[in-house]
């Protein structure tokens, strides 16, 4: 392995990646912004806590991309994709991963119409707008990867023919990290077609107490998302929002900045594995949608800084010597963050 610096004085430091808050730099009060602020208070109504969880899917929705999160169960997290579906006006689906799904049971097949006398195609559970696919890594490797395909190519082709997703099409994938039996490993090569990694775990007290007091009572979700939801949105406006943050300007010392971190990874002494050129492309175009829900039509540092930990946890792979010392890749992304200077734009 090349040898990263040892800790080099950076001119101007990157803050702490733990102290970005979305709030920095704000801007005018754009469409794009409005509409943050509309989804994120109409998620509140329901879905408690979980800020980060929030902002980086929205971040990730309206950047094209797709997230996987980490955390045990009962967090939350069909809750939170059904309420997100309703809020933004668009269809959820779900899918529960097992050891014996097969790669049709979520694209779908062709069936025999008796009356036709013909086959005809039966799309499946993934002709949806927002997909939760529960515990992914449950399924072996040729189901999970007919789906991370189709987040890629938001087609499906069965006996030659190609059927369009209808866009958005959102991935919202979990996974459990306390259980390793019967569980298969997503290989680095489908890990990195998620834009964000999202770790998600136990509320404070305050949350947690507030939870009780919101859920407590046994009324079904469905009527609790109609009495209590409103949709604020479409997916022809999440569309057009999401097709104008291609116009927030990323400045050339911004984009060496991102740079500098993606490569830096591949040298890091406690990795083994670095990112990817798709992890700086995660990095601009969500820099770009943070800019945008900011108010602002260029994007800053501490865009970068907000999404640096999501957008590479799950790009890069710790050395046999650190998981011995017990390191933490988001402790050691952090340092390297740290070590890169901050451009002045």
């Amino acid at each position: 392995m090349g040898g990263a610096p040892d800790g080099p004085v950076a001119p101007r430091s990157a803050p702490d990646v733990d102290d970005a808050k979305p709030s920095r730099h704000q801007g005018d009060d754009t469409p794009a912004r409005q509409l943050y602020d509309r989804v994120h208070a109409e998620i509140g109504k329901v879905f408690v806590g979980q800020d980060e969880l929030v902002l980086g899917t929205l971040v990730a929705l309206f950047s094209g991309g797709h997230v996987l999160i980490e955390g045990v169960p009962g967090l939350g997290k069909t809750l939170f994709v059904r309420t997100l579906g309703r809020v933004l006006g668009c269809r959820f689906g779900r899918i529960q991963f097992t050891a014996d799904l097969m790669p049709s049971d979520i694209t779908g097949a062709p069936i025999f119409d008796v009356k036709t006398q013909e086959f005809r195609f039966r799309p499946g559970p993934v002709f949806t707008q927002f997909l939760l696919a529960d515990e992914i890594n449950r399924s072996p490797a040729k189901t999970h990867a007919a789906l991370l395909e189709i987040m890629q190519e938001h087609r499906v082709t069965v006996e030659n023919v190609s059927h369009r997703l209808k866009r958005p099409f959102f991935v919202l994938a979990t996974q459990n990290p306390i259980e390793s039996e019967g569980t298969y490993n997503l290989p680095e090569a489908q890990l990195d077609r998620f834009m964000f990694k999202m770790n998600v775990g136990y509320p404070g007290a305050e949350e947690e107490a507030d939870i009780l007091r919101r859920h407590s009572q046994n009324v079904d979700i469905d009527r609790r998302l109609q009495e209590n939801l409103n949709t604020v949105t479409s997916p022809e406006e999440i569309l057009r929002v999401a097709d104008e943050t291609n116009g927030v300007h990323v400045d050339d010392k911004l984009l060496d900045y991102i740079n500098k971190i993606v490569r830096l990874t591949r040298d890091w002494p406690q990795f083994y594995l670095g990112a990817s050129p798709r992890a700086g492309i995660a990095l601009m175009q969500g820099a770009r949608t943070l800019a945008s829900f900011s108010g602002r039509d260029y994007a800053v540092p501490d865009d970068v800084v907000e999404i640096v930990l999501p957008a590479l946890r799950h790009r890069v792979q710790l050395t046999a010597e650190a998981e011995v010392e017990g390191r933490l890749v988001d402790e050691l992304l952090g340092e390297l963050v740290r070590s890169v200077e901050v451009p002045r734009l």
